[in-house]
């Protein structure tokens, strides 16, 4: 039976040398690549209580809204700023050459809900923690945070400590 690393693509020195990247594309070309990423996403969340899914653009869309669905729960798009046409609230942090700022909708998180934060990549944690931070600001809790892939020597983890985070594939190097 194959798993979801057989259907990913590892494309040697890109963007530059010495890096190998994941190519998740090659995953969602594969309708059995897709299933068996929600699959494995979708039983990272059992037994865990919480009542909406947060993606992070657009990754984190992909792979979020199906398991909303699967899971009949809510889905809130973590977004660049000045994609959500409502009030938003919004939360800058640094990237590896420059910063970026995402938003959610500031009606979407009411106090005291539970949310499971998904995106495909956990590298060094920058977005995925900002997006923590800004259910945190509007009340919400953040139960687990979940991803497809895990680069593990860029120490995301290690960045959002006190968060309970699984992955479903780990790659050692960058």
């Amino acid at each position: 039976m194959k798993k979801v690393e057989d259907y990913m693509t590892s494309i040697p020195d890109f963007p530059k040398e010495g890096i190998i990247f994941r190519d998740v594309t090659s995953v969602l070309e594969s309708a059995e690549g897709l299933h068996l990423a929600i699959d494995e996403l979708n039983k990272l969340l059992e037994g865990v209580d919480y009542d909406l899914i947060a993606g992070a653009e657009s990754r984190g869309f992909i792979f979020g809204a199906p398991l909303a669905y699967m899971n009949n729960k809510g889905f809130i798009p973590v977004r660049k700023k000045g994609k959500l046409p409502r009030e938003t609230v919004e939360m800058s942090y640094d990237l590896e050459y420059g910063s970026a700022t995402i938003e959610i909708h500031k009606d979407s998180i009411k106090p005291g809900d539970k949310v499971v934060l998904v995106d495909d990549l956990i590298a060094t944690g920058g977005t995925i923690q900002a997006a923590a931070k800004l259910v945190e600001q509007l009340g919400g809790e953040v139960v687990k945070m979940i991803f497809l892939i895990e680069l593990v020597d860029l120490k995301g983890r290690e960045v959002l400590k006190g968060y309970e985070v699984e992955s479903v594939i780990q790659y050692e190097g960058e």
